[in-house]
């Protein structure tokens, strides 16, 4: 993740404890690892099931529960696993979460081991009541996605409907002081709703937004033509900084990132750097912190069968399964060469990405679009848009 605001506006949130290693008095709930220890972010995919069939769904989720599942207690053992090994969050995400009949109860059961819940919803299931249960559970954040405003977001979730109910959703929890969270995923049909979701933002009072790249996973594979361009990539940057500085201007704290493509960060530097060389160079340190993707460092995932991947994205490669082995031990087994390539990937990486003068910043961008498209998890990544003059190429 890119903290647009954090990098622009100095405006500090929750998250930036686990970006940046920071414990600030504007948060202080917020969590900071040990110096030279780096426990993920843990992105559960706990169901398949989902009452909507999004176009571009990296968890390719359908209607129907799958016999594999985890049960309650395969999930139970599990949280306590990860409470164990120390993990700062668990993201409970899909298919569509609230579909779990128990989902509820394993997340007060993460709470009592003193594991940090949130969730990731379509937000149409949230009703008042559920609001109230994520409330008491103390759900961290409860992010909703929201891939346009009205028809073209129902167009992307295939369902009528689907926009009104993710409203609702969203404002039932804003009234009960929940911190929520947009999330939209970047393709050429919904682009240009990045100001209308910002308005969203504001008029709804709603703390958060992501702004997620296309990832090239799932039914989003499919979705690989309707990328859009590196010049639109660029424009859509610029946009969503000059909103982030237009909140931040009008006093209205908010925190926007864009997660995916961590090009966001070498482009925002760059552009600092021509008219604001002092605030380049803390970008640029926070940028070093952050360490670029932290895909099978700071950020895992597990799926609804229990398989360990390198993040939510690589549903397609396992890295062993936890009803077999505690979550830990698979994190920390660099026998597995992917394993062990992510962790120290420099010298892996090809192309554009292992010529360039940033690769520090970036850590070669999202390995599993890479494989989706040249079928080798260490060539360059396509999405990158930054140009071969700014990476140093050919000087």
């Amino acid at each position: 993740m890119i903290s647009i605001s954090r990098l622009l506006c100095d405006t500090v949130s929750p998250g930036d404890s686990l970006r940046y290693g920071e414990k600030t008095s504007h948060h202080p709930t917020g969590i900071r690892q040990a110096p030279g220890v780096s426990r993920p972010v843990v992105v559960w995919n706990c169901t398949r099931q989902c009452n909507l069939r999004c176009l571009h769904c990296y968890a390719s989720a359908g209607a129907r529960k799958m016999p594999e599942e985890m049960s309650t207690a395969e999930g139970q053992k599990f949280i306590r696993d990860l409470a164990e090994f120390k993990a700062p969050v668990l993201l409970f995400s899909g298919g569509e979460p609230l579909m779990r009949e128990d989902l509820l109860d394993l997340a007060e059961f993460a709470t009592e081991q003193g594991v940090r819940v949130a969730i990731s919803t379509n937000g149409t299931l949230v009703t008042p009541e559920i609001a109230r249960r994520l409330k008491a559970i103390g759900f961290a954040e409860v992010g909703i996605s929201i891939d346009g405003v009205g028809a073209i977001n129902d167009r992307f979730r295939a369902t009528e409907g689907a926009y009104q109910a993710a409203l609702n959703g969203i404002r039932a929890c804003v009234a009960l002081g929940l911190r929520a969270s947009l999330r939209l995923t970047i393709t050429r049909f919904n682009f240009q709703e990045i100001p209308a979701i910002f308005g969203l933002l504001e008029e709804e009072k709603i703390d958060r937004v992501c702004f997620y790249h296309l990832a090239y996973a799932g039914r989003g594979n499919k979705l690989q033509k309707e990328d859009i361009s590196h010049a639109e990539t660029r424009r859509v940057l610029d946009t969503i900084c000059e909103h982030t500085i237009d909140l931040h201007n009008r006093g209205l704290r908010k925190e926007v990132l864009t997660v995916g493509n961590h090009a966001d960060g070498v482009y925002l530097y760059l552009k600092l750097k021509e008219r604001d060389p002092e605030r380049a160079s803390g970008v640029l340190e926070l940028l070093k912190i952050n360490g670029g993707n932290n895909s099978g460092i700071k950020i895992g995932a597990v799926d609804d069968r229990g398989n360990v991947h390198p993040d939510q994205f690589w549903w397609h490669h396992s890295l062993g399964n936890v009803r077999q082995r505690k979550f830990g031990e698979i994190w920390n087994d660099t026998s597995e060469p992917i394993m062990k390539g992510l962790k120290d990937r420099k010298g892996l990486l090809k192309g554009r990405c292992a010529a360039c003068r940033y690769v520090d910043l970036c850590n070669g961008n999202l390995r599993v679009r890479a494989e989706a498209v040249f079928n080798d998890v260490w060539a360059e990544d396509p999405a990158c848009y930054l140009t071969d003059k700014e990476i140093g190429l050919g000087q």
